[in-house]
């Protein structure tokens, strides 16, 4: 019983760890997001404006959606908050993610981790083609993503070359081999919209 507590604790402790450096640095993992609509009389409002709190659920790095949809193109025929939707790490099927990810810096845990670990978590969504990972963070997705480096600086890993990217840098992800690193001491805030694709 004492050792399963104790994995319990471990485990509790590495998914906070994002919010715990975040918190250490002044930054918290939140985001303000603001979505708007069209009302009944055809005037356009504030639907929300609220704080998005950003969670390590799949990885160190706190993460969170701002808005998913389901279908290209999309429609406004949806209640509620799309940000709420269900997702695994790739879109749904004709659809998008718009998230936002803060980037903790890297860990010896992380940089010895299983080699599969970020292709694990992709599973079946991942395209075919495509070379075996260098780092536990290396997956692929079958989308179009568009990145953009909000704050900080990080790497991003291909399969034989690197890119180092800082604030105000654009990436277009097609589908290929990539990890996010950060070797630096702060966060790296990106966001990233992901946009369902064909396979490569």
């Amino acid at each position: 019983m004492k050792r399963k507590l104790f994995l319990v604790a471990v485990i509790a402790a590495s998914m906070s760890a994002g919010f715990v450096i975040a918190q250490q640095q002044g930054k918290p993992s939140e985001v303000r997001r603001v979505v708007t609509k069209i009302d009944a009389s055809g005037k356009a409002i504030a639907m929300f404006d609220s704080i998005v709190p950003l969670k390590s659920l799949r990885s160190p790095n706190p993460a969170g959606e701002m808005w998913v949809t389901d279908k290209s193109p999309p429609d406004f025929s949806w209640t509620g908050d799309r940000a709420e939707m269900k997702v695994h790490l790739t879109p749904p099927k004709g659809g998008t993610i718009f998230r936002i990810v803060d980037f903790v810096p890297t860990s010896e845990k992380v940089e010895k981790m299983d080699i599969n670990t970020m292709m694990k978590v992709v599973g079946a969504d991942a395209p075919a083609k495509g070379l075996p990972p260098r780092h536990p963070m290396m997956h692929r997705t079958r989308s179009v993503d568009y990145a953009i480096i909000m704050s900080g600086e990080i790497d991003m890993l291909l399969d034989d070359s690197e890119v180092h990217l800082k604030a105000g840098d654009v990436v277009v992800q097609q589908a290929t081999n990539h990890a996010w690193v950060n070797r630096g001491k702060s966060l790296c805030r990106v966001a990233f919209i992901l946009i369902d694709s064909q396979e490569p």
